[in-house]
C-alpha cells in the first residue's frame, strides 16, 4: 500500500534526499520509496515511476515529498522515525560545521564583500537565474548544476566574457582553483601542471596520477561538457588556457576534452599553437597522428599524465615517453567477454575506446552495451541516476549489475573503477566487497580487474582501498588505461599502444587571445557556495575561505515565474 508524507517548507539538497531514500529503502517491509523535493521536474519522475499521488501533485517546490509502498502501518511508523532521525542528524551536522550561512544574495555580498567565486549546485531549472545573480555581483561561476539549456549557457558565458569573468559549467563536476578543491575532486599536491578539461573524472584521473608520480597541480579548470559545441564556441576552454598561460605558477598545460565541433576544436588547436609553454592535448576518442614541437598529443588519460610530468621534469615525452602496457597476468579467458561497470563517465569512455579497438568494434568514445556480448556502462549517466544517488556515492546500482553479470555464460572479466575523494563514498571497496565475493564464488574462473582513482591524501586512503580489493583477489591497476589493457590481456585480445612521430615543422598562428581575458587565477578564491552544503564543508576542510548560501527555490518554485525572471535576465544582455 502506498503512503504519502509531505514535509512542508523543509528544503533539503538532492544528495541528502538521495541518501535518505537509499537508507529507508533498506528497511524490511519497505518495498519501494522515493524521497524528493516536490518540484515540477521531480513530479514528472514520480509520475514515471507510478508514484505521483494527489498529495504530491498539490505540494510546492519547497516541500519534501515522500511516497512509499509499505507492507503495514507499523512499518510506516518505523519509517517516519528513521526519516526524522536522519534529517535531524543532517541538520545537526550542517549546523556544527557552518561558520557563516546566508539566505539571499544581498546577505551573501554583505557577509563576504571580497567574494570572487560562486559555486552553484541547485536544480537545473533554477541554476541559470542564480548564475546571472552571481555574475551581476562580479563573481566567477563554477556551475555543478546540469539540465541548463544550451541557450542559457551561451548567454551566461558571453556575459561573463564581457566582464572578464568565467563560467565553468554547467555540469562541471571537478575543479581545483589555485589549490582549492571544488565539487568532486581529490586532494593532490600543489605544483606547476595546470589542466583545463570538459571532463570531471578525466581531470580526477590525470591529477591523481600526476600526484602519484611525485608532481603537483597548479589549477584544474572544468569547462562543462558542451563548451566545445558550436553554440558556445569553446569560450571557457579558451579563457582557461589563457589563464594558465598567464599564470606564473603553471609551467605545463594539459587540455582535455571529448571531440566536439571540428570548427571549435580547430580554434582551440590554433590557439595552442601560439603558446610558449609545453602543452599536452587529449581529445578522448580521437586517434592523434603526430606530435608537434612543444605539443604532445595523447591518446589516453594515463599517457597525458605521464607526458605532463615529463615536461615538468624538463624531459621530452615526444621522444622518450614509453607507452603503457598491461599488468603481468597468468589468467587467460580466451573467447570470453568483459563486463565493465563504471562510476566515472570519462573512464567508461576511455574503456569503450580501447576495448572497441582491441576486439574489432567500430571505434567510439561512447558506451558499449551488449555489442558482441561486451558491456561498458557509465552508471553515472543521467538515465541511471534520476532520483537516485550517483554510483560514486551509493554502491547499490553497481551491486545490481554485478549480480546480473554472474548470469553471463561467456563472462571472462569484470572491470570497474573506484573513485575516491571529496563527495565520494567513505569506503566503496568494502561496500562492493560482498557482491564481488558472491560473483567470484559463482564464477571462480572470472577475473576481477579494477583501478582506484585517488590519492593517500583523500579521506578514504588510496592504499587502503587498494588493499581491500587485493585481499578479495581483485587485480588492481595503477590507472584506468592499465586496467583496460590488463582485462584485454586476460581474454586474449592484447592491445599495443603506438608511439607517434614528430612533425618538426614549426606551426604558426595569428590567434588573438586578448578577448579571452579572465581574472579567475588573479587572486585566492573566496567562495559563496550556493546549494549542496557538502561542497561548502569540503572547502572548509581544505582551509578555504567560503560562506554557505542556504538556497531555496526562487518564486516559490513556480516554473513559469522562474522562466519569466530568466527571460528578463536574458533581455538585459541583448
Amino acid at each position: 500500500m502506498y503512503r504519502t508524507i509531505i514535509m512542508k517548507n523543509s528544503y533539503k539538497d538532492s544528495i541528502v534526499l538521495m541518501l535518505l531514500t537509499n537508507e529507508i529503502s533498506a528497511l524490511e517491509g519497505v518495498k519501494k520509496i522515493s524521497v524528493m523535493m516536490a518540484t515540477d521536474a521531480n513530479k514528472s519522475i514520480f509520475e514515471g515511476s507510478g508514484m505521483l499521488t494527489p498529495e504530491v501533485e498539490q505540494a510546492s517546490a519547497n516541500d519534501i515529498a515522500i511516497v512509499a509502498d509499505v507492507e503495514s502501518d507499523e512499518i510506516e511508523e518505523l519509517m517516519m522515525e528513521k526519516i526524522e532521525e536522519f534529517l535531524n542528524q543532517s541538520d545537526s551536522s550542517s549546523d556544527s560545521g557552518s561558520q557563516t550561512t546566508v539566505e539571499t544574495w544581498n546577505q551573501a555580498m554583505k557577509a563576504k564583500p571580497d567574494a570572487n567565486l560562486a559555486v552553484i549546485s541547485v536544480p537545473g531549472i533554477y541554476a541559470a537565474h542564480e548564475a546571472h545573480k552571481a555574475l551581476d555581483n562580479d563573481l566567477n561561476v563554477f556551475m555543478f548544476s546540469d539540465n541548463v539549456s544550451l541557450e542559457d549557457e551561451a548567454i551566461l558565458k558571453h556575459k561573463a566574457l564581457n566582464k572578464n569573468l568565467m563560467v565553468m559549467g554547467p555540469d562541471s563536476g571537478t575543479g581545483i582553483i589555485k589549490g582549492l578543491p571544488v565539487a568532486f575532486t581529490n586532494k593532490v599536491a600543489n605544483g606547476s601542471i595546470g589542466l583545463v578539461g570538459a571532463s570531471g573524472t578525466g581531470i580526477q584521473e590525470i591529477t591523481t596520477l600526476v600526484h602519484k608520480m611525485g608532481k603537483g597541480i597548479s589549477s584544474a579548470l572544468g569547462t562543462g561538457g558542451r563548451d566545445l559545441h558550436d553554440e558556445i564556441g569553446g569560450v571557457t576552454m579558451l579563457q582557461s588556457i589563457k589563464a594558465l598561460k598567464d599564470d606564473e605558477n603553471t609551467n605545463v598545460i594539459v587540455v582535455l576534452s571529448k571531440p566536439s565541433s571540428k570548427k571549435v576544436q580547430d580554434k582551440i588547436n590554433d590557439y595552442i599553437n601560439t603558446l610558449d609553454k609545453p602543452v599536452v592535448t587529449l581529445f578522448l576518442g580521437e586517434k592523434p597522428v603526430e606530435h608537434s614541437p612543444n605539443i604532445y598529443r595523447a591518446y589516453t588519460l594515463a599517457e597525458a599524465a605521464r607526458a605532463a610530468v615529463m615536461f615538468d621534469n624538463n624531459q621530452n615525452p615526444i621522444k622518450d615517453l614509453k607507452q603503457g602496457v598491461a599488468k603481468d597476468v597468468d589468467a587467460k579467458q580466451t573467447n570470453k567477454v568483459i563486463k565493465a561497470y563504471y562510476s566515472g563517465g570519462t573512464l567508461a569512455s576511455e574503456a569503450s575506446m580501447l576495448i572497441s579497438k582491441a576486439v574489432g568494434i567500430p571505434e567510439t568514445a561512447k558506451d558499449i552495451e551488449g555489442v558482441n556480448g561486451f558491456d561498458v556502462i557509465d552508471l553515472g549517466d543521467d538515465q541511471y541516476t534520476q532520483g537516485k544517488p550517483h554510483p560514486m556515492i551509493d554502491p547499490g546500482i553497481r551491486i545490481d549489475y554485478l549480480k546480473n553479470a554472474a548470469k553471463s555464460e561467456d563472462l571472462g572479466v569484470v572491470l570497474f573503477d573506484v573513485v575516491i575523494g571529496y563527495g565520494s563514498h567513505d569506503d566503496m571497496a568494502t561496500a562492493l566487497a560482498p557482491a564481488i565475493v558472491d560473483v567470484m564464488n559463482q564464477k571462480p574462473d572470472v577475473s576481477f580487474v579494477a583501478s582506484v582513482c585517488g590519492t593517500n591524501l583523500d579521506k578514504q586512503g588510496y592504499d587502503n582501498q587498494v588493499q581491500i580489493l587485493e585481499d578479495l583477489g581483485v587485480i588492481v591497476c595503477e590507472s584506468n588505461q592499465e586496467a583496460v589493457l590488463t582485462a584485454l590481456e586476460i581474454i586474449g585480445k592484447p592491445l599495443t599502444l603506438e608511439s607517434l612521430p614528430l612533425n618538426e615543422k614549426e606551426t604558426t598562428s595569428s590567434f588573438d587571445d586578448e578577448i579571452y581575458q579572465s581574472n579567475i587565477l588573479d587572486n585566492e578564491p573566496k567562495v559563496i557556495n550556493v546549494g549542496l552544503e557538502g561542497f561548502y564543508q569540503n572547502i572548509l576542510d581544505a582551509q578555504g575561505d567560503a560562506i554557505q548560501y542556504t538556497w531555496k527555490p526562487v518564486a516559490g518554485g513556480n516554473l513559469e515565474l522562474i522562466q519569466a525572471l530568466q527571460f528578463l535576465d536574458n533581455v538585459k544582455e541583448i
